[in-house]
């Protein structure tokens, strides 16, 4: 049975349901999609988002962490509180028998979230802990500096985590209007799957909707990604330079040819050996273990970006190498040998995509918050299968803004 979409409206609103029945194995799985509650919605308050995630998963005002963790790991059931750049969600998974449970155990948190003075400082604490060693990730310290200057003066310039100061800054109140404000009905998704029938499955999200607050409407956003005019670079005491690049990228979620994203993103850089980059960059020229790009097709956002890593000594040679193979990319396009190599891929390894419940339903919920449809997948990987040749090179060779890119750099002081 594929999934299909459904809804529940109490009082009103009407909730929607992504849901799948699969009784393969006696499990069920459930997902509540808060949009607008991730770190887009932080405003000055950096990390407001990751830390309220946080606070909530640390039990009930009642129990505490950890009897609640405990409580819940006696009957194995799985459960987590996550925040990403446009949503925070909650995942739960268990065995049929215990689903019931489960859900009574997660609607106790949210009716009594552990919002005390000593929950704040151990979330505090941790969240700084984290912060600090990510300082030594000098991946994810590049990462950062890109980011913030591809989307300067935008959410999207946050890594959504801060630093000590950031974190510092949150107060328990913050917290407590963050969760009353985003993890309301308003804006509220479900996905649920597994050993359930439809009827049994909307109980279960009715016992949720009653303990939501209504929540603040979230208005949906785009933003703009800026052009990198200068390399920004920051020194660490490092034997390898870390090397991240990126440049705005124009088409949106629901253009007609957003398909040929998937292929042209495929034979430049994000199918690992084979792709252009790797072949150019590590095959013929060995200046990096491994290299790789992607166009990046949000719903809030599009950008190309990149990485690779490098020798010290081999920063400069390795920029310029890829500077050449974008351009090269973008003005003379793939060849047929690499089309039909990436349809191979694409189409050859679909069944691996969809071999589980939460592959298939994590599909489905891309498919419905892009505004694609439910089995859009499909329709994709049939209008892969047709693709030309001059198809896919009008549609390179339309987007040359990919190779303006500038470069954000971990490097070691000469």
């Amino acid at each position: 049975m594929s999934a299909s979409l459904e809804s529940l409206e109490v009082n009103g609103k009407k909730i929607d349901i992504i849901y799948e029945k699969d009784t393969s194995l006696p499990i069920v799985y459930m997902k509540l999609v808060f949009k607008g509650g991730g770190y887009i919605s932080d405003g000055t308050k950096v990390s407001l988002s990751k830390f309220t995630a946080k606070i909530l998963g640390d039990g009930t005002k009642t129990l505490g962490g950890v009897k609640f963790a405990e409580k819940l790991e006696e009957r194995a059931i799985k459960f987590s509180i996550s925040s990403g750049f446009e949503t925070s969600t909650i995942d739960i998974s268990s065995l049929k028998e215990q689903f019931d449970f489960s859900v009574d155990s997660v609607v106790e948190l949210l009716n009594e979230p552990n919002f005390t003075k000593s929950a704040f400082e151990k979330t505090q604490a941790a969240l700084i802990a984290s912060s600090m060693k990510k300082e030594d990730d000098f991946d994810y310290v590049a990462d950062s500096l890109l980011k913030h200057e591809l989307f300067e003066g935008t959410p999207m310039a946050s890594d959504g985590l801060g630093n000590r100061d950031d974190i510092k800054k949150i107060t328990l109140d913050d917290s407590v209007d963050f969760f009353k404000a985003h993890y309301g009905v308003e804006n509220l998704a479900v996905v649920i799957g597994g050993d359930i029938e439809l009827d049994e499955a909307k109980k279960e999200i009715a016992k949720f909707i009653k303990v939501l607050a209504q929540g603040k409407p979230f208005a949906e956003q785009t933003f703009e990604t800026k052009k990198i005019t200068k390399d920004e670079v920051v020194y660490k005491d490092t034997k390898q330079a870390f090397v991240y690049f990126g440049s705005p990228f124009h088409l949106r979620v629901g253009d007609k040819d957003t398909y040929k994203v998937r292929v042209a993103s495929f034979i430049l850089g994000s199918s690992g050996f084979g792709s252009r980059l790797m072949e150019e960059i590590r095959v013929k020229n060995g200046l990096a273990y491994s290299v790789y790009s992607r166009h990046n097709l949000n719903k809030t956002n599009s950008y190309f970006s990149g990485y690779l890593q490098t020798k010290l000594d081999n920063e400069q040679k390795a920029k310029e190498l890829v500077r050449k193979v974008i351009d090269d990319f973008v003005k003379k396009g793939a060849t047929e040998k690499e089309l039909e190599g990436a349809k191979k891929f694409i189409l050859g390894s679909e069944p691996l995509r969809n071999e589980t419940l939460s592959q298939r339903l994590s599909r489905s919920f891309n498919e419905y918050y892009l505004g694609q449809g439910l089995g859009y997948s499909e329709k994709e990987l049939d209008s892969i299968s047709k693709l030309t040749l001059v198809e896919l090179n009008s549609f390179i060779k339309a987007h040359p803004e990919i190779a303006e890119i500038g470069f954000a750099i971990v490097t070691k002081k000469k």
